[in-house]
């Protein structure tokens, strides 16, 4: 790596290590207004963001900063409840620290979630997609700052997203829920804003079925580091110019509410799998 991520975080991993009280099977990141899935789990030990030394704050309404060791179901978690954005003017390596912790407390599975728009007309406020790829242009220049130059065995990880065995469980967990579960690309955008009609246009033409903020630089990242990564959006709402609707957080914020109760279901169901 270009940037040391060990030496820059020593003392945040060092004190996250310290303070496990377990190494968790399965590490899940929590996006936009699905933070209250914690609550479902047997929380062993909770650790404050804020209390953690280094570790970037969330400024996101509905993303609260807490890291839970948890177990359900005899399988042990981390999960990340509250996510931090490249568009908050944090680092490319602040944006995917959790995904860094993960993999040091010897996680093998990533699980990513995010609440996405909604750009292919098939999908609707309130639907759950399986991110079967990622357009990731916008980011491409920070991470390959951060990965620097990498070799062929490396690059071939890349191209194991989503990786089969975690989107099977998914899979399993839906059918076992008779939860209906799409699939379909994710187009990451740095933010802060949300699209203009015009660029959701352009993401429908080159075939991209949702947009969001989010996840696309933590699975590479993951990959990178060997795990084995899914990521799932929750359609929170249309993308600008799909409706006639105006877009604002706290829709996004309010479609999570609403799809909580399913998406939990879904989660749960995949960790007794994981």
């Amino acid at each position: 790596m270009n940037v040391d991520l060990n030496f820059k975080y020593k003392n945040t991993l060092e004190f996250i290590e310290r303070n496990a009280p377990f190494e968790p099977e399965v590490a899940i990141v929590l996006g936009s207004g699905l933070g209250d899935f914690a609550e479902s789990l047997n929380k062993i030990k909770t650790l404050p963001t804020e209390e953690i030394p280094g570790y970037p704050l969330s400024t996101v309404a509905g993303h609260k900063g807490f890291i839970h060791f948890a177990e359900y179901s005899g399988k042990k978690a981390l999960v990340f409840q509250g996510r931090i954005h490249f568009y908050e003017g944090y680092s490319i390596s602040d944006v995917i620290l959790p995904t860094l912790i993960a993999q040091k407390l010897n996680s093998t599975i990533l699980l990513l979630t995010n609440a996405a728009g909604g750009i292919n007309r098939k999908l609707k406020p309130g639907d759950l997609m399986i991110n079967v790829d990622f357009y990731s242009f916008f980011i491409k220049k920070e991470l390959s700052l951060l990965l620097g130059q990498v070799d062929v065995e490396i690059k071939n990880r890349f191209l194991k997203f989503p990786a089969p065995n975690v989107i099977k469980k998914i899979k399993e967990a839906a059918d076992w829920l008779s939860l209906e579960i799409k699939e379909g690309s994710y187009w990451y955008t740095k933010g802060p804003s949300y699209e203009t009609p015009a660029e959701i246009r352009m993401m429908k033409k080159f075939g991209a079925d949702a947009v969001g903020m989010s996840t696309a630089h933590e699975a590479i990242v993951a990959n990178y580091l060997g795990m084995d990564v899914g990521a799932i959006s929750l359609i929170t709402n249309y993308a600008a110019g799909i409706s006639q609707t105006k877009l604002n957080h706290e829709e996004v914020i309010e479609a999570g509410k609403l799809a909580e109760k399913k998406f939990s279901s879904l989660l749960l169901e995949f960790l007794k799998r994981a």
